[in-house]
């Protein structure tokens, strides 16, 4: 009988592995030298091609990956068991067999151990035996298969296991970066590149001025609250230094403030010395962090690539021979909320067309800027200003899809928790927030406490309007980033001559995903497939609105182009 799954586990100094069956039936136990290893996984993946199980996806797929070896499909007992314990779906008896020890932070990818040095101590405190590992796995099979709604469920831990898989290639295969525009750039942009220690000519002629206006050269620029200061001596009332809140004041002093913080932040976040950091062999290679936002989006824990400036996206460079298709969603979240709330009139609003040109068209707001405050403060909570003027005005044209934020706003307002489209489900309120609702009740509340006890309940509200709309949109990403990983395995290589070694042994012959920001991809394709890499992102962001909201008719258009920059025209 050919396995359906293969759990790993790492135990007195050899690794471990145990084939499974479709019913989760032990077919065969085997010990490998660590060095044999990755061979046999090899050839267990061309033969049988099962879903891998492991404990955390960091501390096994990479060492693999600087082999050249590409998994198809994984199932991460670390990711899928957070989903698990939390998601509403769980039956509670099932959600008190996973025991807490499986709740540690994922591995680093620099910090994890290889394949072939198990005696490395990475400070991990996540199983990694193999018994731990097949008896988690068999808990969470029997989470789902008992849950609420086991295809969904099961469409998500497939799609969360995926994600580790896509970050930890990402990682691997890096993003073409060219170190001469990147620096070019910040050349132009912040002046020459200072001494150790100086600041570039452009920054500091920004800060002259600044002090200039205020009356103080000695002024500190970079400690708020000093800043805060000084601008109040000068008149400008302001409670934070954010562009926003500047913006809102007349004196000499805003814009070259504004142009400073400009510039500071291009030189402290991107600047030379991330540059030096994050960038080896014309790659940058970011730290993704699968999951690692409630909602279910990715965080990052090194590099900023969620923070990726447009204004260095021209360093974004193709190797020779080689091109990026960059693509991006139009309006994935307000998509994703007609579909969930199946609503046919803002589905029609979006249909082959811009989203909020077509909430315009229904007579529901005066212009488009004013469409898209409203649908924004919707999905967010807003309540004052433009937004709290146009919402009321969205929900009389669409009252299925603004029910349903309206809804998950209220049971977080009153404590309660809302789950995503597959299920997975926001925490509860802290001991804090609910002692501050319990004493507003009391009859001896104190002055105040009622007030706090409301502006608490509308801020939870706000964040689980949100978390329903934003993470079902994670999870529409996950389904077409899974998609889009095999289509891309599935196309043609390119000969040795055509390859791009700096991607790495696994994917130096081969078109594959090199960047990822929510609603956003980035693939590095060699020049003769890049039509047909293409045509996959597009085929995959099809299937994942099928595979999620079925015939609903809702689509998911493209903002796509193949370049040889990731820098948008014009």
């Amino acid at each position: 009988m050919s396995p359906s799954w293969v759990v790993l586990g790492r135990t007195a100094g050899t690794i471990s592995a145990v084939l499974l069956g479709q019913e989760g039936e032990e077919l065969e136990r085997s010990t490998f030298d660590p060095a044999v290893l990755p061979d046999w996984i090899a050839a267990t993946e061309r033969e049988y091609a099962p879903r891998w199980v492991w404990n955390d996806a960091p501390a096994w797929y990479p060492a693999l990956l600087e082999r050249g070896i590409r998994i198809a499909r994984c199932h991460d007992l670390r990711l899928c068991h957070l989903i698990l314990r939390a998601s509403a779906l769980v039956d509670q008896g099932a959600v008190v067999r996973l025991p807490s020890a499986w709740d540690a932070a994922a591995a680093t990818i620099e910090a994890a151990p290889t394949l072939f040095d198990l005696d490395a101590d990475d400070g991990q405190t996540l199983p990694d035996d193999l018994d731990a590992a097949v008896a988690e796995f068999t808990r969470q099979r029997d989470a789902v298969a008992t849950s609420g709604d086991p295809a969904r469920l099961r469409l998500l831990v497939a799609a969360e296991s995926a994600g580790a898989l896509v970050a930890a290639e990402l990682q691997a295969a890096g993003l073409p970066w060219n170190t001469a525009e990147h620096d070019r750039i910040l050349t132009d942009v912040l002046g020459a590149r200072p001494v150790a220690g100086g600041v570039p000519a452009k920054m500091d002629a920004a800060a002259r001025r600044v002090r200039d206006a205020l009356g103080d050269p000695a002024a500190s620029l970079d400690s708020q609250p000093k800043l805060l200061r000084a601008l109040h001596r000068v008149g400008v009332p302001v409670e934070s230094t954010s562009r926003w809140e500047l913006a809102e004041h007349q004196h000499p002093v805003i814009a070259p403030l504004l142009e400073y913080k400009k510039l500071s932040r291009l030189h402290s976040a991107n600047g030379w010395a991330w540059l030096a950091e994050w960038v080896r062999d014309e790659r940058f290679r970011p730290v993704y962090v699968p999951g690692g936002v409630v909602t279910g989006r990715w965080a990052s824990s090194g590099g900023g690539a969620l923070q990726l400036p447009r204004q260095l996206r021209a360093a974004v460079r193709p190797d020779p021979g080689w091109l990026l298709v960059v693509a991006d969603v139009a309006q994935l979240e307000p998509r994703v909320l007609a579909a969930m709330a199946r609503d046919t009139a803002l589905a029609d609003a979006a249909r082959g067309r811009d989203l909020y040109a077509g909430i315009l068209e229904t007579g529901a707001v005066d212009t488009r800027a004013e469409a898209k405050i409203a649908m924004l403060g919707a999905m967010y909570g807003a309540t004052t200003g433009d937004s709290g003027r146009l919402v009321p005005r969205l929900r009389r044209t669409f009252p299925r899809a603004m029910g349903l934020v309206d809804d998950a706003a209220r049971i977080g307002e009153d404590g309660g928790v809302v789950s995503t489209w597959l299920g997975r489900t926001s925490p509860p309120p802290s001991d804090g927030w609910m002692q501050v609702q319990s004493r507003a009740t009391e009859a001896d509340a104190a002055a105040g406490e009622e007030t706090r006890a409301r502006r608490w309940a509308r801020d939870r509200g706000r964040f689980t309007r949100n978390f329903v709309v934003q993470g079902t949109a994670a999870e529409w990403a996950l389904a077409w980033l899974a998609d889009l990983r095999t289509r891309l395995a599935a196309l043609p290589e390119v000969d040795e001559r055509r390859a791009a070694p700096r991607s790495g042994a696994a994917f130096a012959r081969r078109p594959h995903l090199a960047f990822f920001l929510h609603d956003e991809i980035i693939v590095h394709a060699p020049e003769a497939v890049a039509e047909e890499a293409a045509a996959a992102v597009r085929a995959a962001a099809e299937v994942a609105g099928r595979l999620l909201f079925g015939d609903f008719p809702i689509d998911f258009p493209l903002d796509l182009r193949i370049a040889d920059s990731a820098d948008k025209p014009g």
